[in-house]
């Protein structure tokens, strides 16, 4: 089977800032990655590039096979570290607009996970916990019926029950046909869903292992990894 994300010698520079050099990798379907690294390490950088909002400096990047534009949008599902709902709605209202916006919505699916979310239609937005918030953005992007997900930071600030809620949610309900890939630096929180991760430090691509293999090779969790490759 091809593969779902392909990127070949990506690079991306904001002035004279290198925010991506030379990264190249690929993901199969049916993964769930880890993409990890400090803040200002490039993971925001790298999902924005996939999801298309932002143009690579050089190199490739495809989406089952199809190179990175208006056609892929609909392969990818994006959930950035900041809310796309605004703050006037009600958790309906985001689903509505969900609904509307996006073709491949599926509003069975988002109804199952706000049940699972313990998320009330009526509640607003603005009322909701920074956690809640975070159980609403990730029924949103879920929902939709991509090949691939990327989560930014999507347990970042919230408190260690919620977050429990958060990743067995995403076990549950992500489509095993496609894959997920979520950016953090809580890895220790996060590490037991992953099947592989990526490190990446200052731009460049560090290390991309299964998580297997890194318990095995070298006796280490990942998270135990992490503090190796990325202590000063």
């Amino acid at each position: 089977m091809s593969n779902i994300l392909e990127l070949n010698e990506v690079s991306k520079v904001y002035g004279r800032k290198q925010a991506l050099q030379n990264v190249s990798l690929h993901i199969a379907p049916g993964r769930v990655v880890g993409l990890l690294g400090s803040n200002g390490s490039g993971k925001s950088t790298l999902m924005k590039l996939v999801a298309g909002l932002l143009h690579p400096a050089s190199g490739s990047i495809q989406v089952t096979g199809k190179r990175v534009g208006l056609e892929t949008k609909s392969l990818v599902s994006f959930m950035p570290d900041h809310p796309l709902t605004e703050k006037w709605m009600r958790v309906r209202d985001a689903i509505a607009y969900y609904r509307d916006f996006y073709a491949d919505f599926d509003e069975e699916k988002a109804q199952e996970m706000l049940e699972f979310m313990s998320l009330g239609k009526d509640e607003r937005v603005s009322h909701l916990s920074k956690g809640m918030n975070e159980r609403l953005q990730l029924t949103l992007a879920l929902s939709r019926k991509a090949k691939l997900y990327l989560l930014d930071e999507p347990i970042g600030g919230v408190d260690p029950v919620a977050r429990g809620k958060i990743l067995d949610a995403i076990v549950k309900f992500y489509d095993e046909d496609s894959s997920l890939i979520i950016s953090t630096h809580l890895v220790n929180d996060i590490e037991r869903i992953f099947d592989e991760v990526i490190f990446i430090r200052e731009g460049k691509l560090v290390m991309h292992e299964e998580v297997e293999a890194i318990r095995l090779k070298h006796g280490k969790s990942v998270d135990e990894m992490f503090k190796e490759v990325f202590a000063e």
